[in-house]
């Protein structure tokens, strides 16, 4: 059986949004996604007269936030405005607008742009935890970038959370 293993490379990614709210249908462009895993709480017995081990039994889950990353672009409305949809999100969130808005949604790596989707992370649920803002720095002529970082219910690769 010769079967032909591909690596994947982890800059061909999108990000998209499902849900209802001004988000659903998103399509992000990030430049990174940090986050993607789930670590499981190990609880360890010690029984009596067992000097040689531990029983350990299964917790709960620790869910890391994603991290997503993004340049800063402005959108062509008038004379031009930034896009503050994921600002937006948080903003609402805190000034206590109901309903909040939460989004499912899934990281998608690609095997080139426009190519196979290779691997998918379904998150449920997710809350903006944090907005930030770019580091401005005038001496540089680096790209403004804006991290939003998404806590959420439950993440799987392959099958809906």
């Amino acid at each position: 059986m010769d079967e032909t293993v591909e690596l994947l490379q982890s800059f061909n990614f999108v990000v998209k949004f499902t849900g209802s709210g001004p988000l659903t249908s998103y399509t992000g462009a990030f430049s990174e996604c940090n986050g993607l895993e789930v670590e499981a709480d190990i609880k360890e017995y010690l029984e009596g007269g067992r000097n040689d081990g531990v029983v350990r039994r299964v917790g709960r889950v620790k869910l890391a936030p994603l991290v997503l990353k993004r340049g800063m672009f402005a959108v062509k409305r008038g004379q031009g405005t930034v896009d503050s949809a994921l600002w937006d999100w948080l903003s609402d969130m805190v000034a206590g607008r109901l309903p909040i808005p939460r989004y499912d949604g899934m990281v998608i790596v690609k095997d080139r742009p426009e190519g196979r989707e290779m691997a998918t992370w379904h998150f449920a649920r997710g809350l903006p935890s944090k907005v930030t803002g770019p580091a401005l720095n005038a001496k540089t002529g680096e790209v403004a970038v804006e991290e939003l970082r998404i806590s959420h219910e439950g993440l799987r690769l392959g099958g809906r959370p």
